[in-house]
């Protein structure tokens, strides 16, 4: 007589994969929990992201959490903790700024099996790299305003991100950033941005041309 199968006592993930479940689907998809370092900008993008790219191979949790780097990560691995295994992959999406003692973040970040995606200086550079190759260094957002502006007829604003203006370049943003740095040294390197890693986490496309 065959061997019942002991249930595997894996928890079903509780958050909105946006796919339809068809009858006998077997679950597979890789599922991530990404916490972003600062409000509104990077999550609009990243919601916009996975509304775009509809991977069925992945289903994708977005939390806000704006505070420094190392509190970001702390709080990446207290929601990962707590939800029992729920998630294959941790991400936190963080600027460089000006905050201090990054090279420790990227250390404990890795301690905790956490990817991180480091932009430097600033999330802004990620968007510049869908319209431009950018290879200038800036120290803040401020400096990387002109660029951006020329690229947005409307004027750019971080509260009114339409991810439509970004979503056919994307691929080409992710070949450009793997270009400025190796990944894991972002947070040494400016300008540059971490942030083609994830992309392709969630969209699922490896760019051509890349290294």
């Amino acid at each position: 007589m065959a061997r019942a199968t002991k249930p595997s006592g894996r928890k079903r993930p509780s958050f909105d994969t946006q796919l339809g479940r068809k009858s006998g689907y077997r679950e597979s998809r890789q599922r991530l929990l990404v916490v972003c370092g600062a409000k509104v900008t990077e999550s609009n993008y990243l919601n916009g992201l996975r509304s775009s790219a509809r991977n069925p191979a992945v289903s994708v949790k977005i939390v806000e959490h704006p505070k420094s780097p190392s509190q970001v990560v702390e709080h990446a691995e207290f929601l990962r903790d707590r939800a029992g295994g729920e998630y294959d992959e941790t991400w936190c999406v963080l600027d460089v700024d000006e905050f201090p003692n990054l090279d420790q973040t990227v250390i404990e970040a890795r301690r905790k099996n956490i990817e991180v995606a480091f932009s430097n200086p600033c999330f802004e550079v990620w968007l510049l790299l869908h319209f431009m190759e950018y290879r200038r260094s800036a120290n803040s957002f401020k400096e990387l305003l002109p660029f951006l502006e020329k690229c947005f007829p409307a004027g750019y604003g971080k509260t009114d991100q339409n991810f439509s203006l970004y979503g056919p370049n994307w691929r080409l943003a992710a070949t450009r950033a793997k270009e400025l740095a190796e990944w894991g040294e972002e947070h040494k390197v400016n300008p540059s941005t971490g942030m083609w890693k994830l992309a392709l986490a969630i969209g699922g496309s490896e760019p051509s041309g890349g290294k």
